[in-house]
């Protein structure tokens, strides 16, 4: 209704320029990163010294390229391992919090509920430090009490996936939870007086009305687990995910290898993103 009311010209111009200003201002920080992976040049800045594609595919220091670099690669299976775990589980537990809280009303279902957003709100950092002292302190405990060494409570890519999972959950929940509000129960109904199972109905029916949503949610986990850092920082081990290693290679000194891993990533979001979009278009 808004764009009906009658404007003056100045107002639609200054909107206009907000909005071009914006996507700008969003777009040209990953613009510049994306060009320096093209820079002939030791540095990821300016001057620019011509176009190659060493940073990807070089094989001779310094231009050792995002394919051949060990410790790049052996940072995205880690990174990959851990979001297919992530994502898995997120997923799982996410379909079946989202049929306890649509289907189902008992006592303290809105303070379960609360709880189960409160992830959302606490910061990265102290919700990887809290997991950490309470997997230390349950480690500790037990190795008093046994004399045995409990690595999975300890820095490592358990916790890195708990810790990851613990908030991604969350928005699993929410997006199944949000296409299981649509469906219509005498779908189920219908299916149980043809003589179907409850567990048959909900297979045959519920779960491929669910399925744009569940794997729209997987997607969307696989992409928050790979961009997470803060969480990650606080429970990562020897074995380091994409975000700490690039982050360890930074500290050390920034080439252009780290705009290639950067372009890399934003296409691989951008084009699962746009995948993660187009299932509830095509399965509603």
């Amino acid at each position: 209704m808004i764009p009906t009311v009658p404007q003056p010209a100045f107002t639609k111009w200054c909107y206009r320029a907000y909005v071009t200003v914006f996507f700008v201002y969003l777009a040209l920080p990953l613009t510049v990163v994306c060009v320096f992976a093209f820079n002939n040049s030791v540095f990821p800045s300016p001057p620019w010294n011509g176009f190659t594609f060493a940073w990807f595919f070089g094989t001779e220091a310094p231009f050792i390229g995002v394919f051949n670099e060990r410790s790049i690669l052996r940072a995205i299976g880690t990174s990959t391992f851990v979001a297919l775990w992530v994502s898995g589980l997120a997923v799982a537990v996410g379909t079946c919090n989202a049929f306890l809280f649509v289907r189902h009303d008992f006592r303290g279902k809105a303070l379960l509920y609360m709880l189960m957003l409160l992830p959302l709100i606490i910061p990265g950092v102290i919700l990887g430090i809290s997991i950490l002292v309470f997997s230390s302190a349950i480690a500790n405990t037990l190795e008093d009490a046994t004399g045995l060494w409990f690595d999975g409570l300890r820095p490592g890519l358990i916790l890195v996936i708990l810790g990851q999972f613990s908030f991604i959950t969350t928005f699993a929940t929410l997006v199944i939870s949000a296409r299981l509000q649509k469906f219509d129960p005498s779908l189920e109904e219908a299916a149980l007086n043809l003589g179907a199972t409850r567990l048959g109905a909900i297979r045959q029916i519920t779960l491929p009305f669910l399925m744009p949503a569940i794997l729209a949610s997987a997607i969307v986990s696989i992409l928050m687990s790979f961009e997470n850092f803060n969480t990650t920082l606080m429970l990562v081990g020897s074995d380091s995910p994409l975000t700490i290693t690039m982050f360890d290679k930074l500290k050390q000194g920034s080439t252009p290898v780290l705009n290639a891993v950067s372009l890399l990533l934003i296409v691989v979001s951008a084009l699962l993103g746009l995948l993660s979009l187009f299932f509830p278009k095509s399965k509603s």
